[in-house]
């Protein structure tokens, strides 16, 4: 734990900067999305859009295709973006600080611009089948023969590889050595021989998820993501930023539903009953220590302090905030169990949505692993014997 204080820098800044951004919305409204076309490649355009006017990647450096902006700054558009019932910032940011921290200057130069722009989308080969979230654990290897490796192993829960060109890749580079120094990370086109991609159909009817397999694959050295058996530090890095509501969009997500609850309570006073009102007001708790860590969490950088091992906490609070408040909102909007949630699945919109939140507690690390890593490098707690 730390005392930084809650700094959130120049408030005239950023009410420009909302001011600016509402005016760019109002002349580039959200697209509407094909009656068929898959939840991903809209996304992808809306992608694009905003970076046509220059609002992605607000906090990376503009040598790298960013705006040269703050965390706060990025933060404020995710919340314009909420407020506006539009979809979150590109989930691209996690990737992004992974890259800017690790990567060599002229793989920065080559993979960030396109990455912000849409150009290239990335996926993320962690977990696996027999090891879950637990990276520790992985049997994916790449082989150095001279100036490449020959990669083979199969990855699970990648999300949306089939849309994707490039994968960050964890592989073990060696099988003797302890899993912190023995595990390297790689850039690898998803067109090289030897990867299959294979979505898997959720609950939700959605696609998302993918395996991947990976059949003597050669990814060249200069495909290689920082020295080699340098990988573990880079995993926590992603991971402790995948694991932050800010940098995931959640939090604006989150917030819509929290208001549509509060007026319900409100006006549907006399026909909820006492225990599910109550059930409301748990979910608003829920929402306000989120939103509160998150402003720790923002605080922290613009102190210049990357993300670590406290993000679990924030992790678990995001879990505990989605899985709640879909619950509620269906005891709630009971009629919205019905229709087309336009995924294919059966349920309307918000069942498809509480259908998604029960993987909240395995995307992203599963529950367990964040409170083994909250006991052992928060709290400094012995592992168990």
């Amino acid at each position: 734990m730390n005392d930084t204080p809650l700094d959130f820098g120049d408030p005239a800044d950023l009410d420009d900067l909302r001011r600016r951004f509402r005016a760019w919305l109002a002349e580039h409204p959200l697209p509407e999305r094909g009656a068929d076309e898959p939840l991903p490649t809209f996304l992808h355009r809306w992608h694009r859009q905003l970076h046509s006017g220059g609002w992605v990647g607000l906090d990376v450096p503009q040598v790298y295709g960013g705006q040269g902006l703050s965390t706060l700054h990025q933060v404020a558009i995710s919340d314009e973006l909420g407020a506006g019932a539009a979809p979150g910032i590109p989930r691209i940011g996690y990737l992004a600080h992974a890259l800017m921290e690790f990567a060599s200057e002229e793989q920065r130069q080559r993979w960030l611009p396109r990455m912000l722009a849409g150009e290239d989308v990335w996926c993320q080969g962690f977990s696996e089948p027999g090891a879950g979230s637990d990276l520790a654990g992985m049997s994916t290897t790449a082989t150095r023969e001279g100036d490449h490796y020959i990669v083979n192993g199969q990855k699970l829960w990648t999300s949306y590889a089939q849309y994707s060109g490039l994968c960050l890749l964890l592989a073990r580079t060696d099988r003797s050595a302890p899993a912190h120094t023995s595990i390297s990370a790689f850039a690898l086109p998803l067109d090289r021989a030897g990867v299959t991609v294979r979505p898997l159909r959720a609950a939700n009817g959605d696609d998302e998820f993918c395996e991947l397999f990976l059949d003597d694959v050669r990814i060249e050295e200069s495909e290689r993501i920082g020295a080699e058996g340098n990988g573990w530090p880079l995993a926590m890095t992603t991971v402790s930023y995948e694991r932050n509501a800010l940098d995931t969009g959640h939090i604006s997500k989150y917030g819509l539903l929290v208001e549509r609850l509060r007026r319900a309570a409100r006006d549907r006073r006399d026909e909820l009953p006492d225990g599910l009102r109550s059930e409301i007001g748990r979910c608003f708790v829920d929402y306000e220590v989120l939103v509160a860590h998150a402003a720790r969490r923002t605080a922290e950088r613009l102190a210049g302090r990357t993300a670590g091992p406290e993000s679990s906490y924030d992790k678990l609070l995001m879990t505990r905030t989605e899985q709640r408040l879909y619950e509620t909102a269906l005891r709630v909007f009971p009629e919205e169990l019905f229709g087309d949630g336009g995924n294919g699945a059966e349920g309307g919109e918000l069942f498809g949505e509480y259908l998604y939140s029960r993987a909240a507690s395995v995307y992203g690390g599963t529950s367990q692993i964040q409170r083994n890593i909250i006991a052992k490098q928060v709290l400094g707690l012995p592992s168990a014997r």
